[in-house]
């Protein structure tokens, strides 16, 4: 298999020392002082959540192909393998928390619903850096004295932040309508396996197979906790890889097939432009990387 030059930098979540709980807070202020080399402004790929609030200032960031402006009051959520870049925080200020996929496992419906970035109102920015510097001080404490480590308790307060932070948005279907439990942690099978497996199965069938469920029970979870079906959550996440292989690797349209499972390129093309309304080769000359030579 053609391996590809990747532009991207894969960041792996690595714990301060003294933070081994799966949740780390810093700021604005102090990414720019690990980062002197501004790294930031570069695609990059973590494994891990970010959440960042500005609480003053203002600039720009990046994630999977939209463009975002910050201001006072713009919330951030980076999911795990989102490809983006913090393309100007030189005047942004405000907390940063970095947490491990799983950290709130319970959490699946709200972040499958939450936007990338979003504006909080005043009264909504106080009590979210409220929230936030709460989290900060038992982060704290945890690392600097060890026997006063409670992980259960930094979940809480992290999940206690994130529902404020949310509080402004539109609440996702499972949230808002009060949905049993089973219809999440059928979405929260049904979305790992995709995770794990959209680079070989692109039907729904091989997925309900390989986790006993019929697949109106799969489309019924979906519906319910990411407001589509459960083919078009797949086909969303296949095309979300194949635009960033397009974007971000030198890989040619038939190395990206291949990759992502598709039996030849012809294939390929055609479920990219079904989705994507434009072919694989119009959507690179739009978002490839520039040529050095030009």
């Amino acid at each position: 298999m053609e391996s590809g030059h990747n532009v991207v930098r894969q960041l792996r979540y690595l714990p301060a020392v003294g933070s081994p709980y799966g949740v780390e807070v810093l700021d604005f202020a102090g990414l720019r002082a690990m980062d002197t080399h501004r790294r930031r402004v570069q695609p990059q790929r973590p494994d891990f959540h970010v959440f960042a609030l500005v609480g003053s200032g203002a600039g720009a960031h990046e994630a999977d192909f939209h463009h975002y402006r910050l201001r006072e009051g713009s919330a951030v959520w980076i999911r795990p393998g989102m490809v983006h870049r913090w393309s100007d925080i030189d005047d942004c200020d405000g907390p940063l928390v970095l947490f491990q996929p799983g950290f709130l496992a319970g959490f699946t419906a709200s972040e499958t619903g939450a936007p990338t970035c979003w504006q909080l109102d005043r009264q909504q920015l106080s009590l979210t850096l409220l929230a936030a510097e709460h989290l900060g001080r038992e982060h704290s404490a945890a690392a600097r004295t060890p026997r006063l480590a409670h992980p259960a308790l930094l979940a809480h307060l992290l999940a206690a932040l994130l529902l404020r932070a949310l509080s402004g948005t539109p609440a996702p279907p499972a949230v808002a309508a009060g949905s049993s439990s089973r219809h999440d942690d059928v979405f929260r099978a049904y979305r790992a396996a995709v995770e794990e497996h959209f680079t070989d199965w692109h039907h729904v069938a091989d997925y309900a197979r390989a986790l006993g469920y019929d697949v109106r029970t799969l489309t019924r979870a979906t519906r319910a906790a990411a407001g589509t079906g459960a083919k078009a959550f797949l086909d969303q996440r296949i095309l979300l890889e194949a635009k960033r292989l397009l974007a971000h690797t030198d890989l040619p349209v038939g190395g990206c097939a291949r990759r992502l499972g598709f039996p030849d390129a012809g294939n390929f093309t055609t479920f990219f432009r079904r989705q994507a309304r434009t072919p694989p080769a119009a959507w690179r000359a739009v978002y490839g990387p520039a040529d050095p030579a030009g």
